[in-house]
This record gives structure tokens, sequence and C-alpha cells, in this order.
């Protein structure tokens, strides 16, 4: 489209509008403000990015360990289960080896005991505890009453009480008297071994009728 100026004048020309240079200044320090701005934030969320995944990692490392160590605790809780068992399995061995050991020696003492005394043998012996239910046969009541004495004398025994002493027919023919007895096994000294002086004998019990009673 073609404009004709009828008028013969020349139009006026637009003017230039002119920014302050202040105003530019302003713009441009904004401008890098928001720049430093950027970079900063950039910066600060990475290396906050970076702590972030650190830390994660040692959470990571450290939920591991923990599991670790939990089979280590469920693996020391078992064999402490199966020390238990195995300390009762030696401590039961080691009482029946003290069992064995004390009977061994108590058997010892008593056959030490019976070879001093003439014309006696046992029959039976019963222990409960720290008594001894002694049953035997003699050829006469001296020998049951050197057995007391020679008991007493061993020092591993004390408390010999005399329940029954009687003439019996076990051998006919042959003057043979049963009794029975309880001893107590004597504590052991602080000394040591067991050491007594010898008691003296004690009045042999007086013998029952003739027969069995």
């Amino acid at each position: 489209m073609i404009r004709i100026n009828l008028l013969g004048q020349n139009r006026p020309r637009a003017q230039k509008q002119v920014v302050p240079l202040e105003a530019t200044l302003q713009f441009l320090l904004l401008g890098a403000a928001v720049a430093v701005a950027a970079v900063i934030l950039t910066i600060v969320y990475f290396s906050q990015k970076r702590q972030l995944d650190d830390t994660n990692k040692r959470i990571a490392a450290l939920r591991a360990e923990e599991q670790s160590l939990q089979q280590v605790k469920q693996d020391v809780d078992r064999f402490e289960s199966q020390k238990s068992v195995l300390q009762q399995r030696i401590d039961v061995i080691e009482t029946l080896q003290r069992n064995r050991t004390g009977a061994q020696d108590l058997l010892q003492m008593v056959a030490n005991t019976v070879v001093r005394v003439d014309a006696l043998w046992l029959t039976s012996m019963e222990r409960k505890g720290n008594s001894i239910e002694i049953q035997g046969v003699a050829g006469s009541i001296n020998a049951v009453a050197n057995f007391i004495t020679e008991l007493k004398r061993s020092g591993y025994f004390d408390q010999v009480e005399i329940k029954t002493a009687k003439e019996n027919d076990l051998i006919p023919s042959v003057e043979t008297y049963g009794f029975t007895m309880s001893v107590n096994i004597a504590p052991p000294s602080s000394g040591g071994a067991a050491t007594t002086q010898p008691a003296a004998a004690p009045q042999p019990p007086q013998p029952a009728a003739k027969g069995r009673s």
C-alpha cells in the first residue's frame, strides 16, 4: 500500500529513546548477581548431593556390618549354648570319676582293715552318703571287736556303731557270729591324710543265745 503526502510537509522523524547509563549498570549487576547466585547454588547442590551420597553409602555399610555382627552374635550364642552343654557333661563325668575314685579308695581302705583281723569276712557293704552299712561274719566276738578297733585306727572312719552281733549256724559245727554295723567316713583333716590316735578297744558285745533269733 502506497501512501502519498498531499500536504507537502516532511514527516517528523521518530526520536530514539536514550536508556540511562545507571539503569544499564543496574541491569548488568542484577544479571551478574543472578549468575553468581546460580553458580553458588549449583556448587552447594552438588556438594550437598555428594554428602548425601556418602551418608547413604555409610548407612548401607553400617547396615551390612550390623547384619554381620548379628550373625556373629548368633554364632556366639550357639557356641555358648554348646559350651554349657559340654560343661554339664564334663561336670557329670568329673563327678562320676570322683565317685569312682572315692569308691576305690573306700574299698581299698576297708580291705586293708579286714586283712588285719583274723577270722572275719564281710558279706555286704552299702554306702548312703557318708554312712556305710556293713554286714559280715566272724569266728568270734573278739574278731568283731578287733575289726571295730581297726576301723577307728585307720583314720578313714569314725562313729563306728555295732548294731547286731549274734551267733548263727552258717557253718555247721563251727561257731560263727553274724554282725551288722554302721560307720561314717571321716572328713579329711586340714593337715592332709587322715591320722588318728589308736582308740582303746571297746568292750566286746555279749553273744546272743545260740541259734538264729
